[in-house]
Order: C-alpha cells, then sequence, then structure tokens
C-alpha cells in the first residue's frame, strides 16, 4: 500500500504516506475523520472534505457510544460497530478497548453467532480473505491480495462447527474478525498484523446452498484427501508469503480439528483454540475453584460430559497438569471420566477416534465403580462422585436436577461448569445450579448470564471465555518467534490466569479476573509463557514493550 507505519514507541506511531483526500480518508486504519489537525488537513488534501471543528479521538468516542448504545438489538449495535471498524479502525478499537466488558458480547459471543448466521443479509464491506477450491494451484496469489503484507497473526476457519451453530459456510468469517479484534485490544496486536480467513471450502448446509442471497461457495464441502490436498497448499502458502505468521485454527468440526492440528503443529506455529485455549481456561476454572475450597488439585475427580474437540482437549490437559503433580500413569484414569452421547469412553466403545483412545476406561475401572459402559449421566455421578462437572455436550439441559441434587450429595463445593456455547445450548442455567444446590455451587458458564437474586444476594457467575487465554498465547509465541507451539503453553497460562483471581473475587465465587484488565492479564500470560519457555524476564519485558500497541491516533508525515 501507499503508506508506511512506523512505531515509535508503546503508544506512538507515524504514518508516512502520499495518499491524499478522498484516498485517505477510504482507509479504515489511516482514517481519523474529524480528528485530522489542520495541518495535516493541508498537507493532505482535506480541507473542504471534513467538518471545520477539530475533534478528539475521546470526542469521537463519546459521540459513537452514545450513538450505540441507543440502538436496543445486540445485532444492530454488532452492526454499527463492524461499520465503525470498516470506516475508523482506530476509534473502533478505542471504543472497544475502553467499553470491552460491555461490547465483547457484541462483537463476540453470543451476538457474533447470530451476526454468522446472518452474514449474507447483512454483509456491507470486505474485511479478511476467502479462500475456496477455486483458488487450488494460486492460494500464495490470494494471500498476496490482502492489503497488508507484514503479517504476525492468522485465525482461520472452514466455517463447519461455527460455536454451537453447526455448518455456516462463508458466514464463519465472522468468528476470526471477532478473535482478532480481541487479540488487538487484549494483547495489543496490531491490526495491519492481523489477517482474519475463511476456508470457504462448501458447506452442507441446505438451507445456505438454496438461498438465493448466499454469498459462499456454493458446493457441498470439500472431503477426504481433496480437503487435505488444500489445506497442503494453504500451509505452503502461509510459509511463504507469511513467514513471521503463526496461525490459530477456529472452529473447524471435532476430528479435523484434531487431525489439522497434529498433521501442521511442526509446521507452522499453531494451535487450535476450541482444544488447546478451551483446556486451559477450563484448567484454570479448577485451580482457582481449588483455592475456593482448600482442596489440592491432585484430589480432583471430574466428570466431562461431551467428548469433542473441547471435551478431550480439556482432559488432556488435566491430564498433563496431574502428571506434573506427581501421578503416576495408572492413577490418572481414575481422576477423570468421559461421557459422550454413546455412553462412558471405554475399551467397549466402537471405532473410537485417536484423540479419545487415551481416556477410554479398561475393564477394570468400570468394575470398580460398578458402571456399564451405557451408564446414565446419573448413574456415572452417583458411583464416581465427581467433584467437578464440566460440560462441552451442546445438550441444552444435560445437566438434569437429579443428577446436579445427586453430585451436591457428595461434595460440598462441586464445581460445575456448563461450558457450551452460545447460552442457549449451555448444559444448564446458573440460577438452576445455584438453587438445585442450596448456592453451594463453583459456577463457571462458556457463555455469559446475566447476574441473579439468590437468597437475597445479587449473584455474578464467571464466564470462563478463551478471550483470558488465547492473545496472552498469541502474544507469548510472537515475542518468542515460535516455530511451535505446544502444550507448555496453554498449561502456564492456566497457572497465570488462576494466580490473578484476587482474594476477593474467590471471596465472591469469581473464578476469573475481571475481563477489564484483560490487557494486563495476556501481557502477563505473555511475559510468563516467555520466561518459561527460557526467556529472560528482561528481554520478554523489552519485547513486549516493543511490541503491544495501545488504539491512538498516529501522526502523518508526507512521503516525498
Amino acid at each position: 500500500m501507499q503508506y508506511q507505519l512506523i512505531k515509535k514507541n508503546q503508544s506512538e506511531h507515524e504514518v508516512n504516506t502520499d495518499l491524499k483526500g478522498i484516498d485517505l480518508l477510504s482507509r479504515p486504519l489511516l482514517n481519523k475523520g474529524s480528528a485530522f489537525t489542520s495541518e495535516e488537513r493541508e498537507v493532505f488534501g482535506l480541507l473542504g472534505l471534513l467538518p471545520s471543528h477539530i475533534s478528539t479521538i475521546e470526542e469521537q468516542s463519546k459521540r459513537m457510544y452514545d450513538e450505540i448504545i441507543r440502538k436496543d438489538r445486540p445485532l444492530d449495535q454488532f452492526i454499527a460497530l463492524n461499520a465503525l471498524q470498516n470506516r475508523n479502525e482506530i476509534l473502533f478499537y478505542k471504543i472497544l478497548y475502553d467499553h470491552l466488558v460491555e461490547f465483547m458480547p457484541i462483537v463476540y459471543t453470543p451476538t457474533v453467532g447470530l451476526a454468522c448466521q446472518e452474514f449474507s443479509r447483512i454483509f456491507r464491506k470486505v474485511r479478511g480473505l476467502w479462500i475456496t477450491p477455486e483458488h487450488r494451484g494460486s492460494i500464495s496469489k490470494v494471500l498476496k491480495n490482502y492489503p497488508f503484507q507484514d503479517i504476525r497473526l492468522i485465525v482461520a476457519t472452514d466455517n463447519e462447527r461455527i460455536l454451537g451453530l453447526g455448518d455456516l459456510g462463508a458466514g464463519g468469517i465472522g468468528i476470526p474478525i471477532g478473535k482478532l479484534s480481541l487479540y488487538t485490544v487484549a494483547a495489543g496486536i496490531h491490526p495491519c498484523h492481523t489477517l482474519p480467513l475463511s476456508l470457504d471450502v462448501g458447506t452442507d448446509n441446505e438451507e445456505l446452498l438454496s438461498n438465493p442471497l448466499y454469498l459462499g461457495w456454493r458446493h457441498p464441502r470439500l472431503r477426504g484427501q481433496d480437503y487435505y490436498a488444500f489445506m497442503d497448499e494453504f500451509v505452503e502458502s502461509v510459509e511463504k508469503c507469511f513467514p513471521k505468521a503463526i496461525l490459530q485454527w477456529e472452529d473447524f468440526k471435532k476430528q479435523n480439528a484434531f487431525t489439522v492440528l497434529q498433521r501442521y503443529q511442526s509446521r507452522l506455529a499453531s494451535f487450535n483454540d476450541d482444544i488447546q485455549g478451551t483446556a486451559a481456561v477450563a484448567l484454570a476454572g479448577i485451580l482457582s475453584g481449588c483455592r475456593i475450597t482448600g482442596t489440592p488439585f491432585k484430589d480432583q475427580r471430574v466428570l466431562m460430559v461431551g467428548a469433542g474437540a473441547a471435551g478431550t482437549g480439556i482432559s488432556h490437559l488435566l491430564k498433563q497438569k496431574w502428571k506434573t503433580d506427581g501421578l503416576k500413569e495408572n492413577e490418572l484414569f481414575g481422576n477423570i471420566l468421559l461421557k459422550d452421547t454413546q455412553g462412558i469412553l471405554s475399551t467397549h466403545s466402537k471405532d473410537l477416534d485417536d484423540n479419545k483412545k487415551e481416556f477410554a476406561w479398561p475393564e477394570s475401572l468400570l468394575k470398580k465403580y460398578d458402571l456399564s459402559p451405557d451408564a446414565s449421566l446419573l448413574e456415572a455421578i452417583e458411583k464416581f462422585k465427581p467433584t467437578c462437572l464440566i460440560g462441552t455436550s451442546g445438550q441444552v439441559g444435560a445437566f438434569t436436577k437429579n443428577s446436579i441434587l445427586e453430585i451436591a450429595k457428595h461434595t460440598k463445593q462441586p464445581m460445575i461448569f456448563p461450558l457450551s456455547n452460545p447460552t442457549s445450548h449451555s448444559e444448564a442455567t446458573p440460577k438452576d445450579l445455584m438453587e438445585w444446590t442450596q448456592g453451594r455451587a463453583i459456577v463457571a458458564t462458556g457463555s455469559p448470564f446475566d447476574e441473579f437474586i439468590y437468597n437475597g444476594s445479587t449473584i455474578r457467575i464467571s464466564q470462563g471465555n478463551n478471550v483470558y487465554i488465547y492473545p496472552g498465547v498469541g502474544l507469548g509465541a510472537l515475542i518468542l518467534e515460535a516455530t511451535r507451539i505446544d502444550d507448555a503453553y496453554f498449561a502456564t497460562a492456566a497457572t497465570t490466569l488462576a494466580s490473578l483471581v484476587s482474594k476477593e473475587d474467590l471471596e465472591a465465587m469469581q473464578l476469573y479476573p475481571d475481563l477489564s484488565k484483560l490487557r494486563e492479564i495476556s501481557v502477563k500470560i505473555a511475559h510468563d509463557i516467555a520466561v518459561d519457555q527460557g526467556m529472560s524476564p528482561l528481554e520478554s519485558q523489552r519485547r513486549l514493550d516493543n511490541f503491544v500497541w495501545t488504539p491512538k491516533y498516529p501522526r502523518y508525515i508526507p512521503q516525498n
């Protein structure tokens, strides 16, 4: 592009450009709107193109904030924020940075799910890239069409499992856009270094295929060897075009999620947030819960309802943590039980995916707990007596009243985490959980729930949001210039996150720090990851200071 971004320090940038007039105003990352100074208006041909008053970014922010909150529907607020991002990107990040807790449910879950469903209807302006099978043989050319080329962070989805909503085709691009917006706010990664990307390999959603407004590649999903040949070329093209980039895989179908991660993890610094990020935020929640109950982590017994990417990802990281705490391999089986729609994962289970095999209970354990492979959830709770119940099933109401009453019989303060999202897919509502356990449950959810009154007190429920994890992991990998991102990054992130929960938060049964501190949390996680990976604390801090960006208008310098 016809400009160069020059970083002076963490909060000050300069832009060297020959763009002028409408061309300058039409670039979202350059447009300052009414905040262009008198000198800039003169030099860059903006006289008369803007109202007379020269605004501060604070004045602009207040005006836009007031306009957005006047809209009643969350989707209308999403559209307004999206329009601002496509018009004046720095102002968008300023508002999101200052009002993160309020607007995160708008730019991300749950509202982003509806926006993905409505993508073809509300589409206004291009953001990101769509790569389809029609681009085979020229994916590198497509990547080079992106207006920024110093890409350090990519979030890519093949759109098949968008949140708990399933196959949304090309509309899944809303997830990478939302996640990268949060990366910028939480970890300070400048938006010119980010790329949201949809691997639009078709859709099996007949409603989309029959919709005349649908904007995606109108074919059934690419499968099998053709799919992986396409993915191979994509990864090779990323390596070629963006050699400094790390890649976050997002919302892939269960088996594809594991296969893609394992296939490319050693070639490209990459991770899957649904598997590893969810695991870390769940582990952090349990570690915080252990601080509340005073029970060591090694003494926890976890019942996992749902054995998809999230469920097995969480289980794998828990096993790694138990190992570091000194448990032997044969003891690990007795600490965790997985149950899916087919029953308890065991050696009796048929056609187990590779990611499930390490959790399959042997016959000896089934006999020890007097459990049959097809035992109900209530029976599993009654006989296994878990201290922690986690839901990643996507089945609304899976945690029944009787099952919760049973876990409360033998655990004074059971940890109950219905993590499925969006809210409509949660295994139970927090209000029900508190009422059924007479206020004793330690609860975290995957999606945000409104606070409620219980026994005369206002109850605020912790949200186990992956945003606590992935920005810090990504930032840590970037300052390390990592070539591989493994489980150790996520174990560090979980431990750091749990350590940042204050005594006051724990007393209020909060398992995570306040989201208003997300920038501080993410930077601390990145720092700890870098140090745990061998970087000196001083060097880690120096690199963070050099990399992290805060939303502020740059100063403009004309190119000679």
